[in-house]
C-alpha cells in the first residue's frame, strides 16, 4: 500500500509541474516604448472650476506634472514621472482645499487617483507592460477633474431641506 501511495504522489508531482508557463511575461526595459497615443485625453475643466483651481497651487502643480505624461517616450521617463506624481499627490492631500472642493467626493476621487498611480509604479517595478494601469490612472485623474466641474455646476442648497 505504501509503494502505491508513494508512486501516486510521485506521479502527481511530475505531471502537475509540467505546465508552469505564466500568462504575464515581464518586459525588458529595452523592449518597452511607451505609446502615449493610446492614452485617453485629459478632460476639460469648465471656466468656473478653472477659476477656482487657479488659486490652488498644489493642484496646479499636479496638473502641470500630469501634462508631462503625454510627452513620455520610454520606461525610465515614466518611472520618474510616477515618482513626481506621488510627491505632488501627497502635497495635494495635506494642502488646504478650496471651500467648494473640501468634500468627501473630491477627496475620495483623489485617493482613487493615488491608488492607480501606485498601481502603475508597481507595474513598472515588476517590469510589466504599464499601458493598461496608466490608462486607468488617466481615467481616475479625469474623474477627479470632472468632479470639479460637477461641484461648480451643483446648485442644490442642502439648507433648504434641513430647514423643513
Amino acid at each position: 500500500m505504501r509503494k502505491l501511495f508513494v508512486f501516486g504522489i510521485t506521479f502527481l508531482l511530475l505531471f502537475s509541474c509540467g505546465n508552469t508557463q505564466g500568462t504575464e511575461q515581464s518586459i525588458s526595459p529595452d523592449e518597452l516604448e511607451f505609446d502615449v497615443q493610446k492614452l485617453p485625453k485629459k478632460s476639460v475643466l469648465n471656466s468656473g472650476a478653472k477659476a477656482i483651481l487657479e488659486t490652488w497651487a498644489e493642484f496646479n502643480d499636479l496638473d502641470i506634472a500630469f501634462d508631462g505624461l503625454y510627452a513620455v517616450e520610454n520606461n525610465e521617463e515614466l518611472i520618474l514621472l510616477i515618482d513626481e506624481f506621488i510627491e505632488k499627490q501627497n502635497a495635494l492631500a495635506v494642502s488646504n482645499y478650496p471651500e467648494i472642493f473640501d468634500i468627501p467626493q473630491v477627496k475620495s476621487r483623489q485617493k482613487v487617483f493615488k491608488t492607480y498611480v501606485l498601481k502603475v509604479k508597481a507595474t513598472l517595478e515588476y517590469r510589466k507592460d504599464p499601458l493598461e494601469p496608466t490608462i486607468e490612472m488617466v481615467n481616475a485623474f479625469n474623474n477627479l477633474r470632472n468632479q470639479f466641474n460637477v461641484m461648480v455646476n451643483y446648485n442644490f442648497d442642502s439648507k433648504m431641506i434641513l430647514d423643513e
